[in-house]
């Protein structure tokens, strides 16, 4: 079993998401959102980068994996997006803990079994292969549905006995 930190960033709210799994088996540990309220982006930023660097201090994650940056016709929205995602990365870099990034579409894919799923069906299948009494936050759901995401990739890896490592969502040798 492993340790798995699933991170769903957002300039506004970050969702985390902890698991204990072997790629079949999984185990909901831990989950919640980062909230930034209205504060000037750098206070964001370094909101994000501390609470990923507590959550890791908290639940010692052995894994990481975060959603990739999707295009957006707000430029502005999309920059912020990626200084979030950087802020997290460099969270988890500094706490010496791998990285690996999945597209919604992969995450979507994974949980649901279709790409184009509804936000709705993955907080569903979330909540049913968790097994949880109710629906998480959105955020935090994505975050979990991550996790699970990089859970069945590693295990499919480890089955083909083609790598140890996952970077960017792909094996690495």
């Amino acid at each position: 079993m492993a340790i798995i930190l699933g991170i769903d960033p957002g300039s506004r709210i970050t969702g985390f998401g902890v698991i204990d799994s072997d790629g079949t088996r999984h185990r909901y540990i831990a989950s919640g959102c980062i909230k930034m309220a209205e504060l000037p982006l750098p206070e964001r930023l370094h909101r994000i980068y501390a609470g990923i660097a507590e959550i890791v201090a908290t639940y010692s994650p052995e894994q990481s994996a975060i959603e990739q940056v999707f295009l957006s016709n707000n430029a502005d929205s999309a920059l912020k997006l990626g200084q979030a995602r950087g802020a997290a990365i460099v969270a988890l870099m500094n706490h010496s803990l791998p990285v690996a990034e999945y597209s919604a579409r992969q995450v979507k894919l994974a949980v649901v079994g279709k790409g184009s799923a509804l936000k709705e069906q993955v907080q569903h299948m979330v909540v049913r292969l968790l097994s949880l009494q109710k629906s998480p936050p959105a955020d935090a759901a994505d975050a979990l549905a991550i996790a699970l995401c990089h859970a069945q990739a590693a295990s499919t890896l480890a089955r083909l006995g083609t790598a140890d490592t996952l970077r960017g969502g792909r094996a690495r040798d």
